[in-house]
């Protein structure tokens, strides 16, 4: 027996080869996806991570430094950068070149590395921001040259250190991704104006935060200090221990030697497992999205493989009766499969891994987006992958051969040499009804029971994911018996198109069992696609009327940080700029009012209603001044105040105290206007950066939006990559948030699920061909064409692929109308909201699965000549 199955995966090559290809696919596509997993949860917490392997205690001050933002002025302003490590020296830390020699002194102590470092943003050589989607990770650092001469840490690979304020160095990832070359003028900002620098070197670096998609960039010491700390001064001193010297002693002996009310020592040990809790936390969503988006492809490549093998199984009928009848056991027979699926197994597993490593590596470029890409990183090849490789490609094979063989060998073997399909029975019939009527109760009951959620709790969450499960599952199970009717219902359509399409129509209800694990896989994908795309157009409606509610503006301009300000003498210039009609400067800050923290914007009562769409239900903003503020709706009603009324509270940080503001107006909630509003020169004074602006709305002549408008504006804010220019839709997209990132994710399990579909119908319409030869010469013997034949398996293909996809809509509509409450009860104003264009897009990508999926054995079918085919065995 063996031998038999030896022989028999080595006789029919063609089916051996599409029988390869449905095992390798699947396993590629789950170990792809696993790998892509690790690999961007490696990559997502390597761009967060420091490495604190060669830092023994690291000693940084009790008070941060002041920063370029006291010192530079906000951004935008047209002051000269080169001075900005001047301000106060009174809050000059106490890390100085005294303290590095006095800690490089210490028993146990085996090098010091004093460092000034920073954020600091570049614009790309367009001119463009560069990479602001990661703000946190735009290093910035001094060049700290060794008894060498060279830095360690960053060496070289082109050009020179920087030796002057006005040149910078950035690493090679920062100059590919800017199109910088050395002698290139660079434009950044670190916490204040824009400043141009001249590049004059290129570096390496095995920051990872660098490496997995931040930036870099490098001065000598004396600017980076008076960047980022003051002249002479530090923000860090990092230890390293001589052989022998434990953490905890030398951080005592560092400690002893500090002022205590100015500065403190942490062990490297300490610093790593404080940035641990912290890359857990913001990293955790991103490991979850993964590991759903590698189950997801389990479950449908899983379908590849299991329908295949059923197919194979049940073709091979005549033939296990014939062992049958020679004298081979059941359970010879059954051996005889199984060793077979191991050895296919086996080879498609290794294959399948290889090719999955293709596609983890090329997934990050596919996923990602133009304004935001993913981190990138090594791939990480861990236990997990290599296991789910082998349970798809060996374990998910032979399940798929043994529950089809077992049913084969049970056959007589004269029946089973007279009849090749058995047919289901009613008793089987009535039990899968029954099954998947129970799955779908349990399924649509578990999502109806959520219509009344208040908020997107992990427990809902869950509940939602376990009704979806429950309702794709359902529906697979009575895909079968759905298959009849629907497919029949169609064929008053197919029946049109002549006889080559009543065959197609007859050939679909031949098997439904076939036709409805076929369609399962494009069903699952084109159910997903669908359900999460209705549920993020309408999340997007709802952040559309939310982030730009109340803006009758058509670009703001605002820094990335809220402790950044824009300066007034920007706004002077952007009302210049040309097609700019009005420009109106909004200072944000904090209100301190009944017992909590609001935010309050600070407005020019006579500009305000041009740029802000205001509905006020009482009172205006005509009064508002020193003392006077307008309140939200919400605001008012909980605090108890209606317009004319009094109330104590206290605009800006601590160190005043509450005042009484008389309530001028009270406005319908507005994102634009924020909680509350007030005299712009008041809410000025009592900023983060006094005296600056946080927001500057600007609306131009006939309300243009396009890029040349974008580049005046960019270019009369000096150009600087602290500023954000966004238009409506921009500010959407950003509100939008981690919810484009799941989109982009949805779109590529389309993508996935459709090739699996694809190769779905093909090995089924293959096989299907194969079985059928007599047939297709019987048809081409009584007159029927080449065209006819190829006519006949393209309508099948497109019959199977229209099943699929009205399940698959039905079911993703369905789960987006029932898990919407979520989405309504955690976002105000959420409604559900069908976005057609998309919905068609999907339609006529899963139908065009069908399609292509028919080539291949369209044309094999349309190639064989009638004698030939009726002498087929």
């Amino acid at each position: 027996m063996l031998k038999t199955a030896l022989r028999n995966v080595l006789a029919h090559k063609a089916r051996l080869l599409m029988t390869v290809l449905a095992v390798t696919l699947g396993v590629a596509f789950v170990s792809g996806t696993l790998v892509f997993a690790d690999s961007s949860t490696a990559a997502h917490r390597a761009a967060l991570s420091k490495d604190y392997a060669d830092i023994a205690v690291t000693v940084t001050p009790k008070d941060p430094p002041p920063g370029a933002a006291s010192a530079a002025g906000p951004a935008g302003s047209a002051g000269d950068a080169g001075s900005a490590g001047s301000a106060g020296d009174e809050h000059a830390t106490v890390l100085d070149d005294v303290l590095a020699r006095k800690l490089a002194a210490l028993p146990g102590v085996a090098a010091v590395r004093p460092s000034a470092d920073g954020l600091a943003t570049l614009n790309a050589a367009d001119g463009s921001p560069l990479r602001t989607g990661r703000t946190w990770a735009h290093r910035a650092a001094a060049y700290v040259p060794g008894a060498d001469g060279k830095d360690g840490r960053h060496p070289l690979t082109e050009g020179r250190a920087p030796r002057g304020g006005d040149e910078i160095a950035v690493d090679s990832g920062t100059a590919a991704a800017g199109r910088f070359r050395i002698g290139a003028e660079i434009t950044l900002a670190t916490d204040g104006p824009a400043m141009k620098k001249r590049l004059v070197g290129i570096v390496t670096t095995r920051d990872t935060r660098v490496t997995a998609g931040g930036t870099l960039a490098l001065f000598d010491m004396a600017t980076a200090q008076q960047l980022f700390a003051s002249p002479g001064r530090y923000t860090s001193i990092d230890l390293s221990a001589a052989p022998g010297s434990g953490e905890a002693e030398l951080s005592r002996r560092v400690a002893a030697l500090l002022p205590a009310d100015r500065a403190e020592a942490t062990t490297g040990t300490a610093q790593a497992a404080q940035q641990a809790v912290l890359v857990d936390t913001l990293t955790r969503g991103n490991e979850k999205l993964s590991l759903v988006f590698a189950g997801v492809a389990l479950f449908i490549g899983s379908f590849l493989i299991v329908n295949t093998f059923t197919m194979l199984v049940a073709r091979r009928t005549r033939e296990i009766a014939l062992l049958r009848a020679i004298g081979a056991t059941r359970r010879q027979v059954v051996r005889s499969l199984l060793w077979e699926a191991v050895l296919l197994g086996l080879a498609a597993s290794a294959l399948g891994f290889v090719l999955g490593l293709g596609i983890a590596s090329v997934l990050p470029r596919i996923l990602g987006t133009a304004g935001e890409s993913l981190p990138r990183g090594p791939l990480v090849i861990g236990p997990l992958p290599v296991m789910a490789a082998l349970a798809v490609g060996v374990g998910i094979t032979v399940l798929a051969a043994w529950l089809p063989s077992r049913k084969a060998a049970r056959i007589a073997p004269v029946e089973a040499m007279r009849v090749a399909e058995q047919p289901p029975t009613a008793a089987a019939s009535r039990a899968r009804g029954a099954a998947g009527a129970l799955l779908l109760a349990l399924g649509a009951g578990l999502l109806l029971s959520l219509a009344g959620a208040k908020d997107a709790s992990e427990e809902n969450l869950r509940s939602a994911m376990s009704g979806c499960a429950l309702l794709v599952v359902a529906v697979i199970v009575l895909a079968p018996l759905l298959a009849v009717p629907v497919i029949r219902l169609g064929g008053r359509l197919t029946g049109r198109l002549g006889i080559a399409g009543h065959l197609a129509h007859r050939n679909a209800l031949r098997d439904p069992r076939r036709t409805a694990a076929t369609a399962s896989a494009l069903m699952v994908s084109t159910a997903l696609v669908a359900g999460l795309s209705v549920i993020g157009h309408s999340t997007g409606q709802a952040l559309d009327r939310r982030a730009a509610a109340g803006l009758g503006a058509d670009y703001v301009i605002s820094t990335h940080t809220a402790s950044a300000g824009i300066d007034p003498a920007a706004v002077q210039r952007v009302t210049a700029a040309p097609g700019v009609r009005t420009a109106t400067a909004v200072a944000d800050s904090t209100l301190f009012i009944g017992g909590g923290v609001r935010e309050i914007s600070g407005v020019d009562p006579a500009a305000a209603p041009s740029v802000m769409k205001l509905d006020f239900v009482s009172g205006s903003l005509k009064d508002l001044g020193p003392g006077r503020i307008a309140l939200s709706r919400t605001l008012a009603r909980e605090n108890g105040v209606s317009t004319g009324g009094r109330i104590d509270a206290r605009i800006g940080g601590p160190g005043q105290d509450l005042a009484p503001y008389t309530v001028v107006g009270v406005y319908e909630d507005n994102p634009t206007a924020r909680e509350a509003l007030g005299a712009r020169t008041e809410v000025q004074r009592n900023s983060l950066t006094p005296g600056s602006v946080q927001r500057v709305l600007v609306r131009t002549g006939g309300g243009a939006h396009d890029g040349a408008t974008e580049d005046r504006l960019r270019t009369a804010t000096g150009e600087n990559p602290l500023l954000k220019i966004q238009s409506r839709k921009e500010l959407v997209r950003e509100a939008a948030g981690s919810l484009s990132t799941l989109l982009t994710l949805t779109y590529g399990l389309l993508v996935i699920g459709g090739v699996i579909a694809a190769l779905g119908i093909m090995n089924t319409l293959a096989m299907s061909v194969s079985d059928r030869t007599r047939e297709i010469g019987v048809l081409r013997a009584i007159g029927m064409d080449r065209a006819g034949i190829r006519r006949m398996i393209r309508l099948e293909s497109l019959t199977v692929a229209a099943f699929g996809t009205l399940l698959g809509l039905t079911t993703g509509l369905f789960g987006a109308w029932t898990v919407g409450a979520l989405t309504n009860g955690a976002l105000k104003g959420y409604a559900l909201a069908l976005p057609w264009d998309t919905l068609l897009l999907v339609c006529v990508i899963s139908l065009a699965t069908g399609v292509v999926a028919a080539a291949l054995p369209a044309r094999h079918a349309s190639a064989l000549g009638p004698l030939e085919a009726v002498a087929e065995i």
